[in-house]
C-alpha cells in the first residue's frame, strides 16, 4: 500500500493525472503524489488535459467534479465515449449520492468528498493503479493469443473449439468428416501453437479468444 512520505519506489513508470481548476488543490495533490514517487501530471481544465500527448503507461486520472466547461461527470462520459481506459477517481466539495451513483456506476475507482485524508487518496490511486496494471496485462494477453491463434491452419481453428467444447477425438473426426488420427495430429499441433499444457488451459485460451477475437468459431458454426 502507497504511503504517504515513503522512502521506496513503488512504481517509476506510472502516471498520476491530475484535473482541477483550484490551483492550491492541484499543486497539493502533485506533491503528495511525488512524495511516494509517483510521477503526476496537473491541469486546470479538460481542454488543457486533451492539449498533452501522455506515456502509454499504468496511469489513473483524479478529476474535480466540478469544472469551468465541461464537468468532471460529462468529461467520464467522453472518455468512455473514446474507448480510452483509464481509472478515475472523483473529488468533489458538493458531492451527493446520485452523482456519486452516477460516476461509480460508469467505472469511477472511488468518489472523494473534500477534504479528503491524504492517506484515503494515497489508497484510492494505489488501486487504480493497480487496475490499469491487470488490465494492460490482460491486454497484452490477449494480443498475444490472438497471434498466436493466427499461426494455426484452417482446420486447426476448426478443431480448437471442438476440443474446448469438450468433444472426444472420435466425436470431432466424425462432425468435421476425418479420421481419429488427423484430429489427435490437429489438437496436438495447435495445443503447441498456442502453449496450452493441458485442455483446461486451452478452454481458458478459448473463452479469451471468444471474448476478444470474434474469428474462433463455435462447434455449431464449424463445417
Amino acid at each position: 500500500m502507497l504511503k504517504s512520505g515513503g522512502g521506496k519506489k513503488s512504481d517509476p513508470e506510472a502516471i498520476v493525472l491530475v484535473i482541477d481548476d483550484d490551483d492550491s488543490v492541484r499543486e497539493s495533490l502533485v506533491r503528495l503524489f511525488r512524495s511516494v514517487h509517483l510521477t503526476a501530471f496537473s491541469f486546470s481544465s479538460t481542454a488543457e488535459f486533451w492539449e498533452r500527448r501522455l506515456p502509454d503507461v499504468p496511469s489513473c486520472l483524479v478529476l474535480d467534479v466540478r469544472l469551468p466547461g465541461v464537468s468532471g461527470l460529462d468529461f467520464q462520459k467522453q472518455l468512455i465515449g473514446g474507448s480510452i481506459e483509464v481509472p478515475i477517481i472523483f473529488m468533489t466539495g458538493h458531492g451527493d449520492i446520485p452523482m456519486t451513483t452516477q460516476a461509480m456506476k460508469a467505472g469511477a475507482v472511488d468518489f472523494l468528498l473534500k477534504p479528503f485524508r491524504e492517506q484515503d487518496m494515497l489508497d484510492a490511486v494505489n488501486q487504480a493503479l493497480d487496475r490499469d496494471r491487470k488490465r494492460r496485462l490482460d491486454r497484452a494477453v490477449v494480443q498475444d493469443l490472438r497471434r498466436r491463434f493466427h499461426e494455426l491452419t484452417p482446420r486447426e481453428r476448426e478443431v480448437l473449439p471442438l476440443v474446448a467444447a469438450g468433444l472426444l477425438n472420435r466425436e470431432i473426426a466424425a462432425h468435421l468428416g476425418v479420421s481419429e488420427i488427423t484430429v489427435k495430429v490437429h489438437r496436438g499441433s495447435l495445443m503447441r501453437k498456442l502453449h496450452a499444457k493441458s485442455v483446461p488451459d486451452l478452454v481458458r485460451m478459448a473463452d479469451l479468444l471468444k471474448e476478444n477475437f470474434s474469428a474462433l468459431a463455435t462447434p455449431g458454426e464449424s463445417s
